[in-house]
């Protein structure tokens, strides 16, 4: 397991200013032998629970064609045929999974293909379940082509606390089902929208882990 690129600046200062706090303490009060046992332990915790936010576990993917892989590690809240206006203007299985600020945050794409969609949006900050978040919250949108021409949407959505989506996809790129394209910080949700006929492989409220979960089934032509 790795840290991610995303965590490592942050997690650097953020040791910094724990490590100058907990100095401060000390040098100011240095008969509160307690304090500082607290004052560390508290630190110490805070900052593993940053950095297993960052964490980057290597995982093995196994898929058949036609399988869709979770995007991102999470919850699946959402499991609903819904109008997608953005790109397809048409009615698409969605399926959605909300990361908690304990998950993996890197999201990998769900399938093989090429990005010919890509998009950010400015936009609101709420709760990454509200059934409006994934039309009004800050999100990115990006389209995935596949060989035989079926193309899938992944929409990353920024929550109530994460205010920080990174995408690192651009139209004409080649992704790998299970291959990172963005990271989002702090909570948040991934939407895929797929064709109506997909057959859904998860439950609501079942778990998911990114690049190795199968979500669904893509009906393919023989």
């Amino acid at each position: 397991m790795t840290i991610h690129r995303e965590g490592r600046t942050y997690l650097t200062v953020l040791l910094l200013i724990l490590a100058g706090i907990n100095a401060a303490l000390i040098y100011s009060f240095p008969d509160k032998v307690i304090m500082h046992r607290v004052s560390q332990i508290v630190s110490v915790i805070f900052f593993l629970l940053n950095l297993q936010f960052f964490r980057m576990p290597k995982r093995k993917l196994e898929i058949s064609e036609g399988q869709v892989i979770a995007p991102a590690d999470g919850k699946v809240v959402v499991i609903e045929d819904v109008m997608e206006n953005e790109y397809f203007n048409g009615m698409r299985k969605q399926i959605s999974i909300f990361m908690s600020p304990l998950n993996v945050h890197n999201n990998r794409a769900p399938v093989n293909g090429i990005v010919s969609f890509c998009k950010y949006h400015a936009g609101k900050y709420l709760v990454a379940w509200h059934p409006k978040a994934s039309s009004e919250n800050e999100r990115t949108t990006m389209v995935l082509k596949m060989e035989n021409g079926v193309e899938v949407l992944v929409r990353q959505i920024a929550g109530a606390m994460a205010r920080r989506i990174k995408i690192y996809a651009n139209e004409g790129d080649e992704y790998k089902a299970g291959q990172e394209y963005g990271f989002i910080k702090f909570g948040s949700r991934v939407d895929v929208f797929l064709p109506l006929d997909t057959k859904v492989k998860v439950d609501l409220n079942q778990k998911t882990k990114g690049g190795k979960t199968v979500i669904a089934e893509l009906v393919t032509e023989d």
